[in-house]
């Protein structure tokens, strides 16, 4: 028998395939260490992204220049007066009751004051015995002239008897006056209307105590006019440079439902109350019909006039602290950007601002606690130009 012949390898065949060996391995431990890198640097980065907080933003609102102010009102009667008694006595009849319409010198009542009757008649007998007294004074001063030139009497005496007469003169003008003036208060026991208007309020009855020329304690009687009402609000400063005399109003009370009525400011107060920060304004409203009342609660629009548009932010938005009163904004490097403003006015949930933004201005709606200049920031919701999708892009409703 043959024996078995196994075929041999050669060295350079086992040279070649531990080389092809060394490669693979080579091969996948570089593959390992380049993926290991990749890894970590992926990894770090998605770290250092995890880092950069997000924040929503928003673009500043702008309201329409012709905007309105809704103020609380109250009406008042353009003309009211109180109607107090001049005389003292007693109520001896009325003629006139709560909601009457009166013209101007229609009487309202009449107060009876024998007091003052007695001392009318004195004053008028003692101007008689003063007229009597000074014309027997000038009769004796007529006859004494007669004589003076018979020398039957002397100068001396002519003198006299003209001072005596002067005298009795000055007391019969004193007695006059006081005679005229009782008469004059005799005059106001009959209370009269001081113009057109209704009476809208009667204290007295029959046989009541009048105390008159005192002014005090409740009026006899009330008369208003009110064809013409004025309507009082108090205007907030803030709001006053937007509001100019002439300026028109919308007025709409409780008890007419979806009805409004024209008024205009007349007047202004032109001073700050210090306790509520507002000024007192004035506004005048026909009141042809008396469809509207005295006292009653009104409310008030106001058109208001501006010269530039404002711009509003989210109140969140604010950040007060010691470098003052400030608004986060992000650059378009997408870096914090703080600006200094201030505000014209505080709507609440909103805020005006005077100054200190642009419209571009991208607002962060709630920064951050410890956030600072220069940061950082991812915006939440960016589109591809970099301008935040929120709602808040669109222009705000007016007030």
């Amino acid at each position: 028998m043959q024996p078995d012949k196994t075929p041999s390898v050669s060295p350079r065949k086992i040279r070649l395939y531990g080389a092809v060996a060394i490669g693979v391995l080579a091969a996948v431990v570089t593959t390992g260490i380049i993926t290991r890198s990749n890894g970590d640097v992926k990894l770090r980065e998605w770290t250092d992204a995890q880092a950069v907080p997000s924040v929503a933003v928003t673009l500043p609102g702008t309201k329409p220049l012709n905007a309105t102010l809704d103020l609380p009102g109250r009406l008042e009667a353009y003309s009211r007066a109180p109607i107090f008694a001049r005389v003292s006595g007693y109520l001896k009849t009325w003629n006139v009751d709560i909601g009457t319409p009166v013209k101007s010198g229609q009487t309202l009542a009449e107060i009876e004051a024998p007091d003052l009757d007695q001392q009318l008649l004195q004053a008028r007998a003692d101007l008689t015995n003063a007229q009597a007294a000074a014309k027997l004074s000038a009769a004796t001063l007529a006859r004494r002239k007669t004589l003076l030139a018979s020398n039957f009497v002397s100068q001396q005496e002519i003198d006299e008897r003209s001072a005596d007469l002067a005298s009795k003169e000055a007391q019969v003008n004193s007695m006059q006056a006081n005679v005229q003036r009782l008469e004059a208060l005799a005059s106001y026991k009959t209370v009269t209307a001081p113009f057109d208007g209704v009476v809208t309020e009667r204290n007295t009855d029959v046989g009541a105590l009048i105390n008159g020329g005192t002014g005090s304690g409740a009026a006899m009687f009330v008369v208003s006019d009110v064809k013409k009402l004025r309507l009082y609000v108090n205007v907030p400063q803030s709001y006053l440079p937007g509001i100019k005399i002439g300026a028109k109003a919308i007025v709409s009370v409780p008890e007419y439902a979806g009805r409004t009525f024209p008024a205009t400011v007349e007047a202004s107060a032109q001073s700050v109350d210090i306790s509520s920060g507002t000024t007192r304004m004035q506004l005048a409203i026909e009141n042809p019909n008396n469809e509207l009342r005295p006292g009653a609660y009104a409310n008030v629009k106001l058109a208001l006039t501006r010269d530039v548009q404002p711009l509003s932010i989210p109140a969140s938005a604010l950040i007060f602290n010691n470098s003052g009163l400030r608004v986060a904004t992000v650059s378009p490097g997408d870096k914090v950007l703080f600006k200094n403003v201030t505000i014209a006015r505080d709507l609440g949930r909103e805020i005006e601002i005077a100054t200190g933004l642009a419209a571009d201005d991208r607002i962060i709606v709630t920064p951050l606690d410890g956030i600072a200049d220069g940061d950082a920031v991812r915006i939440a919701g960016a589109g591809k130009d970099g301008t935040p999708r929120t709602s808040s892009n669109t222009t705000t409703k007016t007030e």
